[in-house]
This record gives structure tokens, C-alpha cells and sequence, in this order.
């Protein structure tokens, strides 16, 4: 599985909660482009405008904390970013994104030195974040995490599963005599 994802970089700081990302007043609108509409709208009313399909958003410590909805995650998704990279991530807000298939790169190093507006990439396997030149090691994201963002999501993975052949080795069979 090789996952590239190459988009502008927007920032944002530290103690990021989903009430922000998606504020609670837009928590009954169903579909995902109207949730993206809203994202981050509060503290940038401009922002979801500005998204591109594929940018990548760069934050400090405590990425998503507040409460586990999955709207935060599907508000940012909608709204274009194609890859997170945190300094850190709240556990739950950090497991809603892998399960709908968006990345979330934890690195500290590469989330304080992205620059605004700017290209760079995010690679899976690694994971990798590059710009301009320079490259980061991200945390390590595991082989079924990477998986699951390849698939596009744990649905999509788990189906995937589903249909693939089951593989009984030989020597793990019933004998018929």
C-alpha cells in the first residue's frame, strides 16, 4: 500500500476541539458537503472556502479534544483535507479518523515547522511528511491502521476482509480418511 497525498499546508494551534471543528448547531445537517460548509468556521469563517481537494491541516497539542462526534471528522474530510499533521490527537478523535479513512500524522517536529500555504506531502507507508526539501519520520501508524486509510475507512476495510478467500494452511485441516 502506498498512500501520497500532496496539498497546501493550513494552520491552526493548540487545544483544537471538535465543538470548533464543527460547531454543535450544524450536528443535525446530514449530508458531508454541508457539514464541510461549516468546518472551522468559527474561529476562520473563511476556511472552508479556502480548502482545496487534498490540503493538509498542521496543528499543535491536543488535536480534537472535546467530544468523540464523528461529525469533526467528517466536517474536515468534506470540507478537503486529505491528511492531518499534529503535534498530538486526542485518542478518540485520533481512532473517528482513522475509521473514516482520514490520515492523522502524528509529529511534532514536521507540525511546527510546515509553513502556511505552501505544498507539501504526507506518505503511507511511514509515514513520511515532506516540504520543501526537508522530511519527517512520523509516529509509527501500524500495518492495519495503514490498511484501514488505504481501504478508505474501517467499513471499507472490513469488507474488504469480508470478501478476500480464507487461507487454511494444509497441515491445519481436518484429515478425511
Amino acid at each position: 500500500m502506498n498512500l501520497q497525498i500532496q496539498g497546501r499546508v493550513h494552520r491552526l494551534g493548540d487545544e483544537v476541539n471538535t465543538d470548533v471543528i464543527l460547531p454543535g448547531r450544524y450536528l443535525a445537517l446530514r449530508r458531508p458537503e454541508e457539514l464541510g460548509r461549516h468546518c472551522l468556521e468559527g474561529i476562520d469563517p473563511g476556511f472552508a472556502a479556502r480548502i482545496q481537494p487534498g490540503d493538509i491541516l498542521t496543528a499543535g497539542r491536543n488535536f480534537g479534544c472535546g467530544s468523540s462526534r464523528e461529525h469533526a471528522v467528517i466536517a474536515l474530510k468534506a470540507a478537503g483535507i486529505a491528511a492531518l499533521v499534529v503535534h498530538s490527537a486526542a485518542r478518540i478523535f485520533f481512532r473517528n479518523a482513522i475509521n473514516l479513512g482520514l490520515p492523522v500524522i502524528l509529529c511534532p517536529e514536521a507540525a511546527a515547522a510546515l509553513r502556511e500555504g505552501s505544498l507539501a506531502s504526507v506518505t503511507l507507508p511511514g509515514p513520511w511528511v515532506a516540504q520543501d526539501g526537508q522530511r519527517w519520520p512520523g509516529a509509527p501508524l501500524g500495518a492495519e491502521v495503514e490498511a484501514i486509510l488505504a481501504a478508505g475507512g474501517l467499513v471499507p476495510r472490513v469488507r474488504q476482509s469480508l470478501a478476500a478467500p480464507i487461507q487454511i494452511p494444509a497441515k491445519d485441516l481436518p484429515a478425511h480418511g
